[in-house]
């Protein structure tokens, strides 16, 4: 299994790569874009504040993990749409990089972001890389499908799948591994970061 994992990692790290740099650019441009992305995110951030504000959205391990976890399995599943996953992750990265350029204290904020972040985001590289992965499977199974000469569907099929499966078992590692990551930073983010936030803050002043 180990070896498998490993092989996950390695035979998709331009998938990997590129999943790194969508998340990093848009965080980049999130945070110097905030004024023109004003008018479209900040509608979000209000929604997102009212709903935590009036219980709707609970900062609880479960609805943390729960809400964030069908965002990696959104960037898996639309992976098969022209790689959408990406897009998933870009607009994910803009509002982070959105919400801390909007913040009154910076490092507070960023505080806030990190403990836990540093899981989630890894989840969500992860998850866009399984995503583009799951569409390589799917080029890949249709691509031998179309040069298949057997008269049975069911043996096309078959051998279009099996000549393919590995990009397919590659792409479900890489979810689990993001679905592990999501966990813990779920709970990351309802038991530890804030006192970490507010512990670095005390030492800092």
């Amino acid at each position: 299994m180990i070896d498998e994992v490993k092989s996950a990692f390695r035979d998709n790290k331009l998938a990997i790569f590129i999943s790194i740099a969508i998340l990093f650019i848009s965080l980049i441009l999130g945070y110097i874009l905030e004024p023109q992305l004003y008018a479209y995110l900040n509608p979000v951030v209000d929604e997102l504040t009212q709903k935590v504000q009036s219980g709707v959205i609970k900062l609880t391990f479960t609805d943390i993990f729960f809400n964030n976890i069908k965002i990696v399995f959104q960037m898996f599943i639309y992976g098969l749409v022209f790689c959408f996953s990406a897009v998933i992750l870009a607009f994910n990265g803009f509002f982070a990089g959105y919400y801390v350029a909007t913040a009154d204290n910076l490092l507070y904020t960023v505080l806030l972001i990190i403990p836990h972040g540093i899981f989630e985001f890894s989840s969500c590289i992860l998850a866009c890389s399984s995503g583009l992965v799951l569409f390589n499977f799917l080029y890949r199974f249709l691509k031998t499908l179309w040069k298949e000469e057997s008269d049975s569907l069911k043996v096309c099929l078959l051998n279009s799948f099996d000549a393919s499966s590995i990009k397919f078992k590659q792409a479900v590692i890489l979810l689990v591994i993001a679905s592990i990551l999501m966990a813990i930073a779920g709970f990351v983010e309802a038991y530890l970061t804030l006192q970490i936030a507010k512990s670095i803050i005390s030492i800092l002043s």
